[in-house]
């Protein structure tokens, strides 16, 4: 009985054999297959071991706005696109291949290394000629150049250089198919392992040397493999249909490129969405691109395998596009219909591996039939497009289109569609992107459809999948405003009942709702209470505890500061903090820096009466950008810098919270300057709590606390530093906030419950120096590490404010040397005070 060999493999080829690689029935594997399957999975682990670190490295530099993301990710992406390009055109076919990838990989780890020495330097040049406007997106492109096109050049040519060792063979392109998808299966256990152990339990410096390590493990191991086993044959794939090759390739291109563009942005809008709906934490961002990558890969290894069989792969491509589209609408029904309303209530349990696994499930339901798609449309478009070109040509070419295809997405998705016409808009553009890929892959064969059944009976299946794909943008909701509001709180929302009627309690009226070029936000009312929310979570309100909260941020320097100038405001949020400081006569300049532009154009007037009409005030200048990148490359110096960031549990705010943070704010403060930074004590630990104070008090040993209480217990704190030992002169506060021109200030006070100058010292809960033995061994959150993204982003279901706020009062004592005057008002202090 003759012994069967797997389709394309040469009839001579004896198993073992450097050309017996194919995979199939009655076939074998040879040990390169499992070796280039092995490198490039250990590739992709490697690769995104460094994407998750370098855009972290590089946004603490050009900032996180939505300008520099995308300057950021259009360079990464780019790189990788002129890669893949490059490749074939500058290394020749006859080039020993795995000897080729060897030098790629070592290639990255020295860039890697290159890069994390240079950085340093290139912020400090950054921070001297780096500015606003279109100059310093400018030097931003150019930083980013500088940083990540050398190592992401070198990533995009490891696929296609690799690739050169398989044959140009129908069973060639499903093994391509095979290394696309081990690559991406690598990128799946690389962004796990890094979100939810490396950088959380180690820092970035472990995390780099990791993959440069995996790097030089493979150049090794690749250099190693003989040269007379690295050669191939050439066995052109013969197309099965009688098609044009130029246009048949160039459908197959067009359309790798119109799926990577549509993936790209699902991955923008759909990581979004689900933010709002599981809690914007690190680790939702790490299970939302681990389930997009984990069904790539698979979607890459099935279309791998069906790929070796088809006769028509670019009418398969076709049909593959059209699933998408109804794919993509199972997604926005699931994602903006049905998932926000699972009766679901994450805070009944502290533990946050049961939520993540919850969260696992959503996503995997959501999003996994599209990305199935999205992987397979790769080996569909390598066997469309393969003409018995060289085989890294084949994969440069395709890799690259679609590469291109996702920076145009990205782009698009960012700054045109979502602010544009929201997500609803963006979504409906999708499915009609993948119908378009549909209509380009079956286009040519239109041409003789007429005289062949088969290919009548082709486009007509495609063409009812593509009519109901059509059907389903007019059906695509506008996210409901309650979720850009409430996000995974809503369904527990939902279920609250009035303990006194046992009937539900209806959730507050939706007075905005908008989705930003960074941010959603909404505006909700109660009857009682005003609510300001972003990216899901009530971030201000009119709520008494709230309000005293905003204005103690801006009154204690205020007060205490002998006379401010100048203001610098991080974060608008509904203005009061900022308001407060109109009431202040000193002060002529007050400078505001918010990411997000919606939130003081159509927030503010919202809450005009509590923030004194703050937008219209001629001392006031709006920059939208990140406050780190602003005072970065600004040379401005202030009388009081406020803070009022985010809660740090939200990823990406723990930059804010860090030590070169507030090194940045003292050297921004005037002499005599103060600064404050709000603190929450809800939704944390106490180790979280005390890192954050250890981290705050070692810039500032000076440092102050004071507490926002909610009867009488801990709720907020406002954490005071300077550039000198603070010392507040009771009399001169006194005399000072009698006079007339203070009368606002005055009555801003008396607005929240501070009837006098002497209930808000009252609110101080003691210093650095004192809290030294409860600060002992915490951590500091530093660039390095940013510890505190990690840590609170297990804690964001934690409540344990009463007993933190509790702990920390046990060192308070009435000092002296602080709060200095005449006898009977330091007496008063210390009286009432304690």
């Amino acid at each position: 009985m003759a012994r069967q060999v797997p389709m394309g493999t040469p009839m001579n080829a004896k198993p073992g054999s450097p050309d017996w690689y194919q995979l199939g029935s009655g076939g074998g594997v040879s040990w390169q297959v499992h070796l280039c399957v092995l490198l490039l999975t250990l590739s992709g682990f490697a690769a995104l071991l460094y994407e998750l670190v370098w855009f972290q490295q590089v946004e603490l530099v050009i900032g996180s706005s939505a300008a520099s993301l995308g300057i950021l990710l259009s360079v990464y992406m780019g790189g990788m696109f002129a890669g893949s390009i490059l490749l074939p055109r500058l290394v020749p076919a006859s080039a020993p291949p795995f000897r080729v990838y060897a030098a790629i990989e070592l290639g990255v780890a020295v860039c890697a290394a290159l890069l994390w020495l240079e950085l340093p330097l290139l912020n400090r040049v950054y921070a001297v000629i780096g500015g606003q406007g279109a100059s310093g997106l400018v030097l931003r492109g150019i930083l980013c150049a500088i940083c990540l096109l050398p190592p992401t050049i070198l990533m995009g040519a490891a696929l296609p250089a690799l690739s050169r060792w398989v044959k140009s063979t129908s069973s060639g392109v499903s093994t391509i198919g095979l290394l696309y998808a081990s690559n991406t299966v690598g990128a799946v256990a690389g962004c796990l392992l890094a979100g939810f152990y490396l950088m959380r339990v180690h820092d970035m410096a472990s995390t780099v040397a990791l993959a440069m390590a995996v790097n030089v493990l493979l150049a090794g191991v690749s250099y190693l493999v003989p040269l007379k086993l690295q050669g191939k044959g050439r066995e052109p794939i013969l197309p099965a249909e009688p098609l044009p090759p130029a246009f048949g390739a160039t459908s197959a291109h067009v359309v790798i490129f119109l799926s990577g563009l549509s993936a790209f942005g699902g991955e923008v809008v759909w990581t979004r969405l689900l933010a709002l709906l599981l809690g914007a934490t690190v680790y939702t961002f790490s299970i939302i691109l681990a389930v997009f990558l984990a069904g790539i890969a698979i979607g890459g290894w099935v279309g791998a395998q069906l790929v070796r069989t088809s006769t028509r792969p670019l009418r398969d491509l076709g049909m593959v596009q059209a699933l998408l589209a109804l794919a993509i609408a199972w997604a926005t029904f699931v994602i903006n219909q049905s998932l926000p309303f699972w009766p679901i209530a994450p805070a009944l349990s502290e533990n946050p591996w049961n939520n993540f696994q919850l969260d696992l499930i959503r996503c995997l339901w959501a999003l996994m039939p599209a990305a199935l798609l999205w992987g397979a449309s790769m080996p569909y478009a390598m066997a469309a497009a393969s003409r018995g070109q060289d085989a890294g040509e084949l994969v440069a070419t395709v890799y690259a289109a679609n590469t291109i295809g996702a920076v145009a997405g990205a782009l698009l998705f960012t700054f045109v569609l979502v602010p544009g016409f929201g997500t609803q808009g963006a979504q409906r553009f999708m499915i009609v992107v993948a119908l378009i890929a549909s209509a380009t892959a079956v286009a040519p064969l239109l041409s003789n459809a007429a005289q062949d059944l088969r290919r009548t009976g082709t486009v007509a299946a495609v063409a009812v999948v593509m009519l109901f794909g059509i059907a389903q943008v007019g059906r695509v909701a506008p996210v409901n405003g309650e979720v850009l509001a409430f996000g995974r709180s809503l369904a527990y929302r939902m279920g609250l009942q009035d303990p006194r009627t046992g009937s539900r309690v209806p959730l507050p009226r939706i007075l905005y709702a908008g989705e930003g070029i960074n941010e959603s936000i909404a505006v909700s009312d109660d009857g009682r209470v005003r609510l300001f929310h972003v990216s899901g979570k009530i971030e201000a309100s009119t709520a008494p505890k709230d309000m005293k909260l905003q204005r103690l941020l801006g009154l204690v320097p205020a007060v205490t500061h002998p006379e401010p100038k100048s203001v610098l405001i991080v974060g608008f949020g509904a203005g009061v903090t900022s308001g407060t400081f109109i009431d202040c006569p000193s002060v002529k300049r007050i400078v505001i820096c918010e990411l997000e532009p919606l939130i003081p154009k159509k927030i503010g007037p919202f809450f005009a009466e509590a923030n004194h009409h703050i937008v219209d005030d001629p001392r006031v200048q709006l920059v939208y950008d990140d406050a780190r990148h602003f005072m970065l490359t600004t040379k401005e110096k202030f009388d009081i810098i406020t803070s009022d960031p985010i809660h740090p549990w939200v990823k990406g705010s723990a930059v804010l919270y860090s030590k070169e943070y507030f090194r940045l704010v003292r050297e921004h403060l005037n002499p005599g300057g103060v600064a404050t930074q709000w603190v929450p004590l809800y939704q944390s630990s106490e180790s979280t709590i005390r890192g954050e104070i250890a981290t705050f008090m070692n810039v500032f040993p000076e440092g102050t606390v004071w507490a926002n209480l909610e009867n009488e217990q801990g709720y907020d704190l406002v954490l005071m530093g300077g550039t000198e030992p603070p010392r507040i002169t009771l009399d001169d506060v006194a005399s000072r906030l009698a006079r007339p021109d203070h009368a606002r200030l005055v009555a801003s006070m008396r607005e929240v419950g501070f009837g006098t100058w002497s209930d808000l010292l009252y609110t101080y809960a003691g210093r650095g120096r004192d809290l030294q033995p409860w600060l002992a061994g915490s951590f500091l959150n530093e660039d390095k590490s940013l510890r505190l993204q990690f840590q609170a982003g297990m804690e964001s279901l934690v409540e344990q404010e009463a007993d933190i706020y509790a702990e920390m009062h046990k060192y308070r004592s009435f000092p002296t040397d602080l709060f200095v005057g005449s006898p009977a008002l330091v007496n008063e202090m210390m009286v009432k005070g304690n």
